[in-house]
């Protein structure tokens, strides 16, 4: 049987319909079929793996400041201001009390820059695969993520075949994924290589979102940005003992133009630390009694990722814009349902 392809073509900058046309549009419900099986694929590696999967946190006293740009929202939870979790990265570090490794499918909430509305990449409601493992190196996370990346593809490829067909996604984009290793390359070697592309990045700062773009139409794989400078990432992200001003961190990048699909590392844990990154990073240590109460009588080390859900869908389905894997998208800036 031929399969004619779906229109999945957006033009730059178009928002997503209304509910009825977007909950009604055949692209739609094959994205939503196809992370399905992403999720499905996801726990079943992981499980295999002896991780325990924990439901994640809403709201809390304190939640991850280390979001580039993004705001935080408030609630009043019984005449105390709570937060929206942006992040359940301090949850990760806690859960780990109870088990050596973890991971939740975990909603977000971020107050976007409004210009990031149309990168095709952020969302202002958004869910994560939030890993953690203790006493876990970078490295060790590094290859969980490749494995389970793959696994993920593999998944979907066998349980997906007829809506990627239909989305006309070639399932010959994925071989280089699945056959070879991802590269690992240096902040400083992705800047260097940026500045031969004419794009003038901050040595000094994250790669910005036209250079994760930039970058990523170079390869034919995914492929891992380790080693960003210190400054350039909230305090929960853990300093390098043997190379002082460098992060035990890293972004994993899709190719073809797909940029960033996940942010980890190895975790600052230690009180006193904690303390002096805070200060480092210009956060009060008062905001953050609850956790630093438990770093005081002791958090395990540990690393860990969070792995955006619709932009590995968009990736893997090959759409244009994360919001088109979203049933309910909500783009920066944009009252929607």
């Amino acid at each position: 049987m031929t399969i004619t392809p779906l229109d999945s073509r957006i033009s730059a900058g178009q928002r997503p319909p209304g509910t009825r046309a977007h909950l009604t549009s055949p692209v739609t419900q094959a994205a939503l079929r196809i992370q399905n099986s992403v999720l499905a694929g996801s726990r079943e590696y992981l499980s295999t793996l002896g991780f325990q999967e924990m439901m994640p946190p809403i709201i809390g006293p304190v939640t991850d400041p280390g979001v580039r740009g993004a705001k935080q929202i408030d609630v009043d939870f019984y005449g105390h201001r709570y937060k929206l979790m942006t992040s359940v990265i301090l949850y990760k570090q806690a859960s780990l009390l109870a088990f050596d490794k973890i991971f939740y499918v975990a909603p977000n909430v971020r107050l976007e820059p409004l210009e990031t509305a149309g990168t095709g990449r952020h969302l202002a409601e958004f869910t994560q695969i939030d890993v953690e493992v203790a006493d876990a190196s970078r490295e060790d996370i590094l290859d969980l993520l490749q494995g389970l990346l793959r696994h993920i593809v593999r998944h979907v490829l066998r349980e997906s075949k007829a809506d990627l067909a239909a989305l006309g996604r070639d399932p010959d984009v994925f071989e280089a994924l699945l056959r070879e290793e991802f590269e690992r390359i240096s902040h400083p070697d992705a800047v260097a290589h940026l500045r031969r592309l004419q794009h003038l990045q901050s040595t000094d700062s994250e790669i910005d979102w036209e250079g994760e773009r930039l970058i990523s139409e170079q390869t034919d794989r995914p492929f891992f940005i380790v080693g960003y400078p210190k400054g350039s990432r909230g305090f929960t992200d853990g300093e390098s003992s043997t190379e002082p001003g460098v992060l035990r961190n890293f972004d994993l990048i899709a190719p073809d133009g797909f940029g960033e699909l996940c942010s980890g590392g190895e975790r600052t844990y230690e009180y006193r630390r904690l303390i002096e990154r805070m200060r480092e990073t210009g956060e009060n240590p008062a905001k953050y009694t609850w956790y630093l109460d438990l770093a005081r009588e002791g958090l395990r080390p540990s690393a860990g990722f969070g792995l955006g859900l619709e932009r590995v869908t968009r990736y893997l389905a090959g759409l244009d814009a994360a919001w088109q894997a979203n049933a309910f998208p909500k783009l920066p800036g944009i009252v929607s349902p």
